[in-house]
């Protein structure tokens, strides 16, 4: 693979600007570059909760959403450009039914916790939101493709639901919210 950036420090960004994909110039506070910023934090929290000890398939199934996120995050950087496929959509669908499959049906609501790797997998999942309203809000200005917006719906209900997985795995339960 060719070296894609050989200069880290280019100190473009110096004046509040960065590039997107395609070379134009936005500022660094454009809706855009928010909804970037989000995708590549969520992207990060998904690597942090890969560093727990996660049971297959949930390991191999983050891995996978961690190279969508970034065609995603490609995506997004190059305004009408298309990388992610609303195949990727569909295969979301059909993780979220594997392991919701699996789960007992909530008779209350649940609290963020349980075990690290799941509390973990909230703190993903209440980005994901995010990303997704950024991605909203982009989309009310400018065009952004569909799957994006979908990907990152579904992909907060899975990791809502495989939060719930992963306590389940653990031998934990899930923290149910108290009146």
């Amino acid at each position: 693979m060719p070296n894609r950036l050989s200069v880290i420090t280019t100190r473009t960004g110096d004046d509040g600007s960065t590039s997107l994909g395609d070379g134009t110039r936005v500022r660094k506070d454009a809706l855009r570059v928010h909804a970037l910023g989000s995708v590549d934090e969520l992207n990060c929290h998904l690597g942090v909760l890969r560093v727990e000890a996660i049971a297959e398939p949930a390991a191999d199934d983050l891995a996978r959403i961690q190279n969508d996120l970034f065609d995603l995050g490609g995506e997004l950087s190059i305004p009408g450009h298309t990388l992610l496929a609303e195949a990727r959509v569909a295969w979301l669908d059909e993780r979220l039914a594997h392991y919701n499959g699996q789960l007992a049906p909530l008779a209350e609501f649940i609290l963020p916790g349980g075990t690290r790797a799941a509390a973990l997998c909230h703190v993903a999942r209440a980005v994901a939101r995010r990303a997704e309203r950024d991605v909203v809000a982009v989309a009310a200005e400018e065009p952004v493709g569909d799957a994006v917006r979908l990907y990152l719906n579904r992909l907060s209900d899975l990791l809502f639901v495989l939060a719930r997985w992963l306590n389940r795995e653990a031998g934990a339960g899930d923290v149910l919210w108290r009146r």
